[in-house]
């Protein structure tokens, strides 16, 4: 196998995230399902936007974090996800370039506007994202293109992917891509509710063509439907070549085979907002075990960078990863 060009290459929904506090009464007053992510169309957006308190706008989607935070640990990455042309799209490009992830999707010239998604933290720090998916409709086969793909050690995708018809063909044709390099996929849940529509083909996946599966206690028990994260776990085991689990304060699990490795969580503070923890675990994970670090370890940096990430508001580091190995 040659060299990589690429530690990381992620492929998501390009997403700017709107980030604003409220109480439980506003989740209930608006019908929003605690602590989910949920599809929303473009007038939904609107009201939901005009309806938010003052918030923060920055760049988001959930693979754009973890690229963003393999960039900030030192990594090499790359970035798939399709924006418009319009001024969102155009502070998306930016802020991933600004990282020090390359992107170079085409922006639309056409079609909907930039994705977004309209995140309400609420004072027990739990986020409830509502997603107007917008432009990241638009990513398909086209965008994928064999090269780039080949010269990433590994290619990493969001299971959100598969609320997009052409996106799920994308994705398809980058895993193909990169094992006929002879190189690694790896795939996160999401989303318990994205488990439960598509649990079928996520553990069809997970059996033929992953070679390294993300997911939190909630999303692993819902893929394999049982009640408690032990019998998750075995179940896990059968199906992954290596799963990374993570478990909030517990901290997290890693399987391989026989090989089991719980990791303790990372202290934090106080946590202030959960967004992104588990996008910046897989950055740690990843970033360590493309350069070639044991899994105990891996697991110790994506919970280094989880940390980071919940001890303030927005879902990418506020400081550079590397300096807090």
């Amino acid at each position: 196998m040659t060299s990589a060009a690429f530690d990381v290459l992620g492929i998501g929904n390009a997403i700017v995230d709107v980030i604003s506090h409220a109480d439980d009464a506003f989740l209930a007053k608006h019908s929003l399902n605690k602590g989910s992510m949920t599809l929303i169309d473009e007038a939904r957006a609107e009201t939901l936007y005009a309806a938010m308190g003052p918030g923060i706008e920055m760049s988001g989607g959930s693979c754009g974090n973890t690229m963003a935070g393999v960039a900030s640990f030192g990594g090499k990455g790359a970035y798939i996800g399709k924006v418009r042309n319009d001024q969102l799209g155009a502070v998306f490009a930016h802020d991933m370039r600004a990282t020090g992830v390359a992107f170079d999707t085409p922006l639309a010239s056409s079609g909907p506007a930039t994705a977004r998604c309209l995140i309400v933290v609420t004072p027990d720090a739990q986020r409830t994202m509502n997603t107007y998916l917008g432009a990241c409709t638009g990513l398909g086969p086209a965008d994928i293109e064999p090269e780039i793909v080949g010269g990433a050690q590994v290619t990493y995708v969001e299971g959100y992917l598969w609320d997009a018809p052409e996106a799920k063909k994308a994705v398809l044709k980058a895993f193909d891509a990169a094992h006929a390099a002879g190189r690694l996929v790896s795939i996160t849940l999401s989303d318990s509710f994205c488990v439960d529509r598509y649990r079928d083909e996520f553990r069809a996946l997970i059996r033929g063509k992953v070679d390294i599966l993300f997911g939190n206690e909630s999303e692993i028990k819902s893929l394999y439907q049982v009640d408690s994260f032990e019998s998750a776990l075995e179940a896990t085991r059968r199906e992954a070549k290596v799963a990374a689990l993570t478990r909030s304060e517990k901290g997290s699990v890693v399987v391989m085979g026989g090989e089991t490795h719980a990791v303790a969580a990372m202290p934090v503070a106080k946590v202030i907002d959960t967004t992104g923890a588990g996008d910046l675990y897989a950055a740690g994970f990843l970033h360590g075990f493309t350069h070639g670090k044991p899994l105990p370890e891996c697991a110790r940096l994506g919970g280094i960078a989880a940390a980071e990430v919940i001890s303030h508001v927005g879902a990418r580091p506020e400081k550079p990863l590397r300096e807090l190995v």
